[in-house]
């Protein structure tokens, strides 16, 4: 027999723990950030704040943008396989990286041009990466100088990337330079013989500095606070060159030389006194001959999509390249890293460290330094939760075991 349930008057103390008001968050961008729980959510903010042009540098690909469509489907594909009953109380995200202790199994990848994104560009993300006790890298195409990001970041675990310039002279004046002012690692991209079609560039008439035009104005009218900080900061320039007056594509194809070869790439180990990691590598058989030629690291990367479209995809290169490699060579990647489950995946899979790049750089622009922290804070507590989901309490337990993915056409090739 169904009974109703006794009703009464309800008294003025049961109101009390109902009316627990937040305090409000007067800063606007505090605001935004903490209401970000994800990459994607800083994405969105990001896409808000700045003009079309900056954001659709950092956010685009080249041609149809299918690689890093597929990049991203790569990691999105994957299955966990945790298991049960395990003490994670205590987890440890650090990972021995280049012989020395990164805190957390990811750093900051290098990226170009970054002070167009938001005016603190390379400095943010330099103090930020030290704040957290992760590498950062500096890009040769950056708009901060070396000596500024060792200066902003001088505790910082600092890394330059370095591309190969027809002036070889002045290339390797910015390796010194990067010695001399501490930097303790060399990235050599070799993915870049010739400048990607990046469409969205072209299509938004993309120069550096960015050029007014009506487009451009109009677009900027509901983003002032950008332009402010563009109009009343140091004009944007490159550190390391020469100002440009035309797109990106045309500074690129003008200044890489598409000659470099692997003896240029053991010539550039020679002058260089630190650890030497080559970002751009998409088969098994470069990956076995960089190893055999004892560089202390390859990145897989095919440049986070941006070079040759419908290139492999990092993430599915990665068990066979570390099979082939064996532990002679630490294996890092990057390229559509997005979470905390994306980097779990990763060193699951094989992979000694990862880098991310368009995930700070979203930070970045929606909210300067704050901004990467809090990216750097979101993709932290991801990786920390999965390890507990996984039953992990540190990243060396992580194994083929706990991740499959799903085969969906892998396209990586013979790779030979």
């Amino acid at each position: 027999m169904a009974t109703s349930a006794r009703r009464r008057f309800p008294r003025p103390h049961d109101f009390r723990p109902l009316l627990r008001f937040k305090r409000p968050v007067l800063s606007p961008t505090r605001r935004r950030l903490e209401q970000a729980l994800t990459i994607s959510d800083l994405r969105a903010v990001a896409k808000r704040r700045t003009p079309k042009a900056p954001f659709d540098y950092a956010d685009g690909a080249a041609d149809d943008e299918l690689s890093l469509a597929r990049a991203r489907q790569a990691f999105e594909d994957i299955t966990f396989h945790p298991s049960i009953l395990r003490d994670v109380s205590v987890v440890d995200t650090s990972v021995e990286v280049l012989g020395r202790r990164s805190a957390l199994p990811f750093g900051i990848a290098p990226t170009g041009f970054t002070r167009m994104m938001r005016t603190d560009g390379e400095l943010a993300g330099a103090t930020a990466a030290a704040a957290a006790g992760v590498p950062f890298t500096l890009s040769t195409m950056g708009t901060t100088s070396i000596e500024d990001v060792a200066a902003a970041a001088p505790a910082g675990r600092n890394w330059f990337q370095l591309y190969m310039w027809k002036d070889r002279d002045r290339s390797m004046a910015l390796v010194d330079r990067a010695a001399k002012a501490g930097f303790d690692t060399l990235l050599v991209t070799v993915d870049v013989p010739v400048a990607g079609a990046r469409l969205r560039d072209v299509r938004n008439g993309m120069t550096i500095p960015p050029t007014l035009t009506l487009r451009t104005v109009l677009n900027a009218i509901p983003r002032p606070g950008w332009w402010f900080d563009f109009l009343t900061t140091e004009p944007l320039a490159f550190a390391s060159l020469d100002s440009w007056s035309g797109t990106v594509a045309e500074l690129l194809d003008s200044m890489f030389d598409p000659t470099v070869d692997f003896h240029d790439l053991a010539w550039i180990k020679d002058q260089w006194p630190g650890k030497l990691v080559v970002k751009g590598v998409q088969n098994v058989a470069d990956a076995e001959r960089l190893a055999s030629m004892g560089v202390d690291a390859i990145l897989l990367s095919n440049h986070g999509g941006r070079q040759l479209d419908r290139a492999p995809v990092p993430f599915h290169l990665l068990p066979d390249v570390r099979r082939a490699v064996g532990n002679d060579v630490e294996v890092h990647l990057d390229t559509g890293i997005m979470s905390g489950q994306d980097v779990v995946a990763a060193l699951a899979m094989g992979a000694d460290f990862t880098l991310i790049g368009r995930a700070y750089l979203y930070g970045l622009m929606a909210g300067g330094r704050r901004g990467v922290d809090r990216a750097i804070g979101i993709l932290t507590a991801q990786v920390e939760r999965t390890m507990r989901l996984l039953g992990v309490r540190s990243v060396a337990e992580l194994n083929s075991g706990h991740v499959t993915q799903l085969n969906r056409g892998t396209g990586a090739g013979p790779g030979r």
